[in-house]
């Protein structure tokens, strides 16, 4: 494989950035991002002394676009990054979506390897509604995939500015194109994966320290149903709001961010 990346399935593979030294931290983008978005923040944790490594997932970024998107697949390749680098004390930092795999990998592979999770504007544990009560309808998930699918650009349009508003023009266009950029089939099969996903099980089972890093202004992650819901069922949950943000807060408030995961980093020592 070329250098920098790590082999997957035949011919296949994982674009992987690793930055620094110290104490390592791997940092999963979520959905249609992939391991730039987290550039301030990494450096950000450079300087505090913490390696940090990146990965770009499936049909994502650089890497290649092969297999399913469902959770067990995504959690197989973070665990061939944790082996392939041999990182061991790694504090685990999930993004949205990106939370399935971060505890999907704990459930799958266990936690020998891994110190503390954070998770950041997480998605779940569970997306969809029961019958008959308010939320996500399979009818909803079903029209967002098809609109993901014959009207990407259009549904981008509509959506960057909520993600994190208040950038500037030229940044919501670069975080549009790393949408535009990933597979087609990576980003409706991956909205899928998420939207069907029943975390429950796997963050009740947790027995690491977890931060749950959420905006109270987050419209792609409805605080009440997902870090609440979080730091009511994860044993040794740590829950800190963001007043007023939304769900990009590594592009609308990396010192802030990178601040906080210092101090859990510290803490885990």
């Amino acid at each position: 494989m070329t250098p920098g990346f790590i082999p997957r399935a035949e011919g296949q593979g994982l674009f992987v950035r690793d930055w620094g030294s110290g104490p390592p931290a791997l940092l999963l983008a979520g959905w249609g991002m992939d391991s730039r978005i987290w550039a301030e923040t990494m450096l950000r944790l450079n300087a505090g002394g913490v390696r940090t490594v990146a990965y770009d997932r499936r049909g994502h970024g650089r890497s290649t676009d092969w297999g399913d998107f469902e959770y067990e697949a995504l959690a197989d390749d973070l665990a061939a990054v944790i082996e392939a680098l041999d990182l061991r004390g790694v504090t685990l930092i999930a993004h949205s979506g990106a939370s399935g795999e971060a505890l999907r990998y704990l459930s799958r592979h266990g936690s020998d390897r891994v110190t503390r999770l954070v998770l950041v504007g997480a998605t779940g544990p569970r997306v969809l509604a029961d019958d008959g009560e308010p939320g996500v309808t399979r009818e909803m998930l079903d029209a967002l995939c098809s609109r993901l699918a014959f009207d990407l650009s259009g549904w981008i349009d509509e959506n960057i500015e909520p993600f994190a508003p208040g950038t500037p023009a030229r940044l919501n266009e670069w975080m549009a194109s790393m949408v535009l950029d990933c597979s087609r089939r990576a980003i409706v099969e991956f909205q899928r994966s998420i939207g069907e996903a029943d975390l429950t099980a796997d963050a009740a089972a947790l027995r690491l320290p977890v931060t749950i890093i959420h905006g109270t202004a987050d419209v792609s992650a409805p605080i009440e149903t997902s870090a609440s819901v979080y730091a009511a069922i994860v044993p040794q949950a740590e829950l800190l709001i963001y007043e007023g943000r939304a769900h990009g807060v590594m592009v609308t408030d990396a010192e802030r961010l990178s601040a906080d995961i210092l101090r859990q980093i510290g803490d885990a020592r």
